[in-house]
């Protein structure tokens, strides 16, 4: 089992590097701008004690006036787990940028949210549907869907 980083350590450790990504850190999570995702992912990877190689999931949280992006990351060069937030604010056409150059496993997973959920990721390579139909109306899991 991995041990989980404090979101309050992971917290210091992206500040410390890129000081404006950080919004805030509560109990085992850290939440960080939209705009600063990517490179924050990217720091985490490469980072001397951090080194999260492995993205276990990203998902999206419907809360009506914002969505919540969560990542699931480990590493296993140190045995220990982290869950990296983003407030992604409106209902328009929500968009942050795409992991995918950092972690290839972002490639489904990111096309998933985008497709149930209407979440864009910028700079992914192939965003487009993933489980429904080209044409489909909407993105079924959000609260405001009517089908």
């Amino acid at each position: 089992m991995t041990a989980p980083v404090t979101g309050e350590a992971l917290a210091g450790a992206i500040s410390a590097r890129l000081p404006a990504a950080v919004e805030a850190h509560h109990g085992g999570a850290v939440w960080v701008r939209p705009a600063a995702v990517a490179d924050v992912a990217r720091f985490l990877r490469e980072a001397p004690g951090l080194e999260f190689d492995y993205l276990s999931s990203i998902t999206a949280v419907d809360y009506v006036d914002h969505f919540e992006m969560v990542y699931h990351l480990t590493s296993f060069a140190h045995n220990h787990s982290a869950v990296v937030k983003a407030r992604v604010p409106g209902r328009g056409e929500p968009s942050l940028p795409s992991v995918v150059g950092v972690w290839k496993g972002a490639d489904l997973q990111e096309r998933e949210v985008w497709d149930l959920m209407g979440v864009r990721f910028e700079g992914h390579p192939n965003m487009k549907r993933l489980l429904l139909w080209e044409g489909f109306q909407g993105h079924p899991l959000r609260k405001d869907f009517v089908g």
